[in-house]
């Protein structure tokens, strides 16, 4: 597995766990786990794509 991509995964997967955590209490800070989310996604993303022509 692709450690960029693993790494989007396990970021996604603490957001969501940190949203879920949010809806259930306020804690300082709960915004940032949609950030997490988003970030995660995204980098998830990059690590999955495949090398474009000419790269290493």
């Amino acid at each position: 597995m692709n450690r960029v991509f693993a790494a989007g995964a396990g970021l996604t997967l603490a957001g969501i766990a940190g949203y879920l955590l949010g809806v259930v209490a306020a804690y300082p800070g709960r915004s940032l786990s949609v950030t997490a989310v988003m970030v995660g996604l995204t980098v998830a993303a990059v690590g999955y794509s495949t090398p474009t022509e000419g790269s290493t």
